[in-house]
């Protein structure tokens, strides 16, 4: 969930979620089922309409989409039913969407005949989940890792952005937005494993004391 989420407008936010929430749950929704429909909608659209060319319609759909991330953590909070399982279930499902959100738009301009900007596209896909990668891993080992300058919400905002302003006939938008994300990526795999490092050595040296 975005940052903004977390802090200052968290609940006032969260009062609206939450009673779209209890609705769903009144009408037998889950959570896990918001969090597969909503991934199999943003797969579709990216494919079927980012990958060839229908920029603007692809952002729509996959934007709606992108919100079922705030109602399936909300279902299964409001309903008690949080789990392990849910939590890695809506994380292989974001590396799923972000995936096909970036293979699409690489596609979509290799098609073009912008081979530069589809390589920039695949280099922010790979530096992406990488990011998210290095936390998993880092975390697993016992270093909280939680820190970097393009966390999820951060690289999918900049993607519609980017997104949009190609819509918007902006020159050379996609090649920019997509060299962009792949530098702030590869930054914050680099904080993310210096930060591990620094957490690991302290917890060791503490160790040994």
């Amino acid at each position: 969930m975005a940052k903004f989420l977390r802090t200052s407008g968290r609940a006032g936010v969260r009062r609206y979620v939450d009673a779209a929430a209890r609705l769903l749950i009144r009408v037998g929704v889950s959570a896990n089922a918001v969090t597969l429909t909503g991934t199999a909608i943003i797969v579709a659209a990216s494919v079927v309409l980012l990958a060839q060319g229908h920029l603007l319609a692809g952002l729509i759909v996959v934007t709606l989409s992108a919100f079922t991330d705030m109602f399936d953590g909300a279902i299964a909070r409001v309903n008690g039913t949080t789990s392990r399982f849910g939590a890695l279930l809506d994380s292989t499902c974001d590396r799923l969407a972000d995936g096909a959100i970036f293979a699409s738009l690489a596609y979509f301009l290799l098609a073009d005949d912008r081979p530069l900007g589809s390589a920039l596209a695949l280099t922010a896909l790979v530096a992406g989940q990488l990011v998210s990668y290095v936390k998993a891993r880092s975390e697993s080992l016992g270093a909280e890792c939680n820190v970097g300058i393009a966390e999820r919400p951060e690289r999918l905002i900049l993607a519609a952005v980017t997104v949009l302003l190609e819509v918007l006939t902006v020159p050379f938008a996609l090649e920019a937005g997509m060299g962009l994300l792949a530098v702030i990526s590869t930054i914050t795999v680099v904080q993310r494993l210096l930060h591990s490092r620094a957490v690991m050595a302290a917890s060791e040296e503490h160790a040994d004391a």
